[in-house]
């Protein structure tokens, strides 16, 4: 059998990371940043004040309380150019630029906020309240570097350099499609032998969650070329497909009779627990990407976090390299069968990791109710209560 790392490994030799694209500020949330992008200005650009307040000479107030005349107010996005001399105050409001001779701010709270004569109760020291220019960014600074996931953070800093468009790596568009005779769409009355669907739901959620834009195709039967007139209706939309279901060695498995013979996708057994039948290869005349998993529902996700999420990583321009682990304690007796690397649900917390009962590769509910998988070498067939495993949180 193959091991899970070649598997991997494979599908990181095939897989590019999309072509950078320019697009409006509003569709660059969840993307990944494709240039470096400098400040024109400094921020703040000009020196502003940190509060409502009086504009003062420090000096002024020193011998507070004092009691000193306003000569004007100042607003937020005053653009006129204002000085003040010793002995006097602008009154001045958040955000506000600070006259030219004042070189503290007094917080109005501090005064009896008077509008022509203050009574300034504390004194300040020079500097205070006052935002200086480029305290935060300098003028040609760079504020974020290529490979950035763009979030809230990040699009409020490019907002506030400036920038209207950013050139970013687009969202992967993933189809997902799942096979089986047997499956009948969640809403829809269950004839003998069927059941609802819910490998294309769970992982074109995982899609949305790893940053992929998703296209649920639904689920087709088991006839390689209906499956394959399916496949090909998606692929114009399609930088990635995910198949569920059909990879098994038995009859009836459509997507490996279908695709099988194009020589251009190539079925395994990898050496792993829930999981083992995989396929991976490229499809359409541009070579799209598609992950064949089979169709066991936890055999299904388990394979989306060990495979697919790892490829959709790389082809969003972030660094390539398998699922993230930590280690933990666990806290039962656990088995694994020699030769397969084990992926045993579990709940973590804290330090510790519980598995949960039912490991079953059909039991979804075992599988909604755990956060981690735990990891367990094939060369390792038990560890004792209290071992220190490996463990991909989910």
């Amino acid at each position: 059998m193959k091991s899970v790392d070649r598997h991997l490994a494979d599908i990181f030799a095939t897989v590019r990371p999309l072509a950078p694209l320019e697009v409006d500020l509003e569709r660059a949330h969840g993307t990944v940043l494709a240039e470096d992008v400098a400040s024109p200005v400094a921020l703040p650009p000009f020196d502003n004040s940190a509060m409502d307040g009086y504009a003062v000479r420090a000096a002024d107030v020193a011998g507070a309380p004092v009691v000193l005349p306003v000569i004007e107010d100042v607003a937020a996005g005053d653009s006129e150019l204002r000085a003040m001399g010793p002995g006097m105050v602008t009154r001045i409001m958040t955000g506000a630029p600070v006259p030219a001779g004042a070189d503290a701010v007094v917080p109005v709270e501090w005064t009896d906020g008077g509008t022509a004569r203050v009574t300034v109760h504390r004194p300040v020291p020079a500097g205070n309240a006052i935002r200086r220019s480029g305290e935060d960014v300098r003028a040609g600074e760079i504020v974020l570097r290529a490979g950035s996931v763009i979030g809230p953070a990040q699009l409020g800093i490019l907002a506030g350099v400036g920038r209207r468009r950013v050139l970013i790596r687009p969202r992967p568009r993933v189809v997902v499609i799942s096979t089986g005779a047997e499956l009948a769409e969640p809403g829809t009355p269950l004839g003998h032998g069927q059941i609802w669907e819910s490998n294309s739901f769970m992982i074109a959620a995982a899609v949305q969650e790893a940053g992929g834009e998703v296209f649920r195709a639904g689920a087709v039967t088991d006839d390689p070329q209906r499956f394959l007139d399916a496949l090909e209706a998606q692929l114009v939309r399609a930088d990635a497909v995910v198949t569920s279901g059909g990879v098994s060695m038995g009859a009836y498995e459509p997507v490996k009779e279908a695709l099988a013979p194009l020589g251009k996708v190539v079925f395994e057994k990898v050496a792993m627990q829930p999981g083992m039948p995989q396929g991976f290869g490229v499809v359409g005349d541009d070579d799209v990407p598609i992950f064949t998993l089979p169709g066991n529902p936890v055999s299904s996700f388990v394979s989306f976090v060990l495979f697919v999420e790892p490829a959709l990583r790389k082809m969003r321009g972030l660094p390539e390299g398998p699922p993230l682990t930590i280690r933990a304690t666990t806290t039962a007796y656990l088995r694994s069968p020699a030769g397969k690397r084990s992926y045993l649900r579990a709940v973590l917390s804290g330090e510790k990791v519980a598995p949960v009962v039912g490991q079953g590769s059909h039991q979804l509910a075992a599988l909604a109710s755990a956060n981690a998988l735990v990891v367990v070498p094939e060369d390792v067939t038990e560890l004792p209560e209290g071992a220190e495993v490996e463990v991909i949180p989910l």
